[in-house]
């Protein structure tokens, strides 16, 4: 007869093996359902052809991308295909020219992640990556003519030619074929510069190599066929997708462009970029700006974690002794004139919910910096001492010419207040996570401080105004800007954040594509009006984030779903016309291309990150 003891002893090992099956059913469930879930997910495939016109012809790491750039704006605007550098902030190094028996022909181009092609009607070039500062070129039935206004020509043994530029310089040569130089012999400065590669056989072929540097050219191996290079590129570029974050086939061709355009957007750490940066674009906006990166470091804290850190630390490199951050910067230069709005915190607190940077390594190396950056606006950006940070002009606030900042530049406004009470909120969780119980309770006390003062200032009963600070204007304006605090979320009074909401289904209203800057009934509203009016998608992230936070998850979520559907329609444009969806500025906007894959995700269900 058994014990009491061992009975029992019985039991309960018989009720851990149960215990035990019933966690491996809920495990094989939740790995099925989440195996199921991927499988409905869109495949990723690299096999997109896209206009050279809007999007570059480049790759990961390089400095280098080949554009059409005749509709660039500006002075850049230039007819023809070109090689450019992104050093010195853009610069032309080349026009390419296809001829046919030595008088130059028109063509077309065709051009996909990893493979471009030139194509005439006696015969094509095909142009690829070899690495990030390398190109290959091959060609049949045509020569290949690359112009040079800048620069001069020196020959080296072996048939190479080293191009200087005031940029780069470069080596060029032929494996196979010819090459041939000619200068229009200028007497002062640089000369324009031909160099042409032709076939030295019958079959009307050649294969050539352009190597790029900034100081001494570095010999290397003979060259690999060309179909080789180009099946490496291509695997480089399938790693990368492979890291994409999940989205719904319905979204996929629109992930796809946006995928691609942060793959090519990123250039080598060099100069004042100490990590590898991403270029808000490789088009005309060729630098990175201090609120544009946090957009990027958000989706890549999804995909590639360190590439997402190296992101959001790109500010803190060249964060000045008083603990500003710069308006913009590139390899070579560094812009003062403005700053821009501290959405950093906030973009670290989102990073950090998701699951990424947690650990007292990140937050260790962020915690001073960010506690230096909110303070500059305590310190130098109070002008009348009234405890509300200003904005010195309307490029501070990122939304340079926002009809707040039509009655002048020195303005007081909520949303700035609204972005330091979160930046102060995140700064109390990293003290609390990093042992500082005492800045803890400092920067929530200080957080708790700036939002009654901004409600008390800003809020008027009905809605958020701005002040201008030399006399104390009262501002109104139909600026989205203005709606900003929705950030807030559940921070703010409830009165409050039912007002904001209300205000801003009905902006919505006005436009098929989201929430316009400046809404249309506005006599300020401009379609193409920069932030007078058109959708941007970093104004579109706040809000949702916003909203979800204020429990309005189904207009948040049409938001998002109205964004992605316009991006993927018209491209990844620095903005978009609020009535017609079009693309407009800037064609391939990295925050635009982050933004959407963001989006995507958050809409893909059991694979988004909010699971």
């Amino acid at each position: 007869m058994l014990s009491r003891v061992s009975r029992n002893s019985m039991d309960v090992r018989r009720l851990a093996r149960v215990i035990l099956v019933l966690i491996v059913a809920e495990l094989l469930t939740a790995v099925s359902g989440l195996a199921a879930g991927t499988a409905n997910s869109y495949h990723y495939k690299g096999d997109i052809q896209f206009d050279l016109r809007q999007v570059p012809f480049s790759r990961f790491g390089s400095y280098l991308a080949i554009s059409d750039m005749s509709q660039f704006q500006g002075p850049q605007k230039k007819e023809g295909v070109f090689l450019r550098t992104m050093h010195a902030g853009g610069r032309t190094a080349f026009r390419f020219e296809l001829l046919h028996d030595g008088h130059p022909v028109s063509f077309t181009t065709s051009a996909a992640p990893t493979l471009l092609t030139f194509t005439a009607e006696d015969g094509s070039v095909e142009i690829c990556f070899d690495g990030p500062e390398r190109l290959r070129m091959r060609g049949k039935g045509v020569q290949l003519r690359l112009v040079a206004v800048d620069g001069w020509a020196e020959e080296y043994p072996g048939k190479k030619w080293q191009i200087s530029t005031s940029a780069m310089k470069y080596m060029l040569w032929p494996f196979e074929g010819n090459i041939a130089v000619s200068s229009d012999g200028g007497q002062s400065g640089a000369d324009t510069l031909t160099i042409t590669f032709s076939s030295a056989s019958n079959d009307g072929s050649f294969d050539a190599e352009l190597d790029a540097y900034v100081s001494v050219w570095q010999p290397h191996n003979e060259a690999r066929a060309f179909s080789a290079v180009e099946q490496d590129e291509h695997s480089a570029y399938a790693h990368w997708l492979n890291s994409m974050p999940p989205v719904s086939p319905e979204l996929g061709q629109g992930a796809e462009l946006a995928a691609y355009i942060n793959w090519e957007s990123v250039v080598a750490a060099d100069g004042n970029f100490k990590r590898p940066a991403m270029l808000m674009s490789k088009n005309w906006m060729a630098s990175v700006w201090s609120w544009d990166h946090t957009f990027n470091a958000m989706a890549l804290s999804l995909s590639s974690a360190d590439l997402g850190w190296n992101q959001f630390m790109l500010p803190v490199d060249v964060q000045d002794e008083k603990g500003a951050f710069p308006d913009m910067w590139n390899a070579e230069s560094i812009a003062w004139e403005y700053s821009k709005p501290p959405v950093h915190g906030w973009a670290l607190a989102w990073m950090m919910r998701h699951g990424a940077f947690r650990d007292t390594a990140h937050l260790n190396q962020i915690y001073e910096p960010l506690a230096r950056w909110t303070d500059w606006y305590f310190q130098y950006r109070d002008s009348n001492g009234d405890g509300l940070p200003e904005y010195g002009h309307g490029d501070s606030s990122g939304w340079d010419n926002s009809t707040v900042f039509r009655v002048g530049d020195l303005i007081e406004s909520p949303d700035l207040s609204a972005y330091l009470v979160i930046q102060m909120d995140t700064l109390a969780d990293l003290a609390t996570r990093l042992g500082k119980p005492a800045d803890a309770q400092r920067w929530r006390e200080r957080s708790d401080s700036l939002l009654n003062k901004m409600l008390q200032r800003f809020w008027d009963g009905h809605e958020f105004v701005a002040y201008r600070v030399i006399d104390g204007h009262e501002i109104h304006s139909k600026s989205l800007l203005l709606s900003m605090p929705i950030i807030l979320g559940k921070r703010l009074p409830e009165d409050v954040r039912t007002a904001l909401v209300k205000d801003l289904k009905q902006r919505a209203e006005q436009s098929p594509y989201g929430v316009p800057t400046e809404p249309p009934d506005s006599p300020f509203y401009q379609p193409d009006g920069y932030w007078q009016g058109p959708i941007w998608a970093p104004a579109t992230m706040i809000l949702v984030e916003g909203l979800d936070d204020s429990g309005e998850h189904e207009f948040a979520d049409s938001l998002r779903v109205k964004f992605c559907r316009m991006a993927q329609a018209a491209g990844m444009g620095e903005n978009f016309d609020a009535l017609t969806g079009k693309s407009l500025r800037d064609p391939a906007y990295t925050w635009t291309s982050s933004v959407y894959l963001l989006f995507a995700n958050e809409l893909e269900g059991e694979n988004s990150v909010r699971n």
